[in-house]
């Protein structure tokens, strides 16, 4: 019963195809310590969005502006567009250096 009320659900690779399509995480190995790592990658994941989500904003909102009213240069506002799209693309590089195993 206390299954039920779990708000995801997880399946193991080797199942039926209808519980690995419903799941919310499929466990390619057997291994339910998996699951652990899986939401620590979630967890880093998000992260990384939210900081992606912040800078380009920030980029976006301060340089777009100052170009568009001509205190800025407009190629400076298409480079700081440009910086805030490499940016994002770096930042989330990153995630793959990110400590996700368990015990860490």
């Amino acid at each position: 019963m206390k299954l039920a009320l779990l708000p995801w659900c997880i399946a193991i690779g080797t199942g039926t195809d209808i519980a690995i399509e419903s799941s919310d995480i499929t466990l390619v190995r057997g291994d339910l310590s998996s699951v652990v790592t899986a939401i620590k990658l979630s967890h880093a994941t998000f992260r990384k969005i939210k900081q992606n989500y912040f800078w380009a904003w920030f980029y976006n909102v301060v340089a777009i502006p100052l170009a568009a009213v001509g205190l800025l240069h407009a190629m400076v506002g298409v480079a700081a567009m440009s910086f805030s799209s490499v940016n994002v693309i770096l930042n989330s590089l990153r995630l793959r250096k990110a400590k996700i195993k368990i015990g860490e």
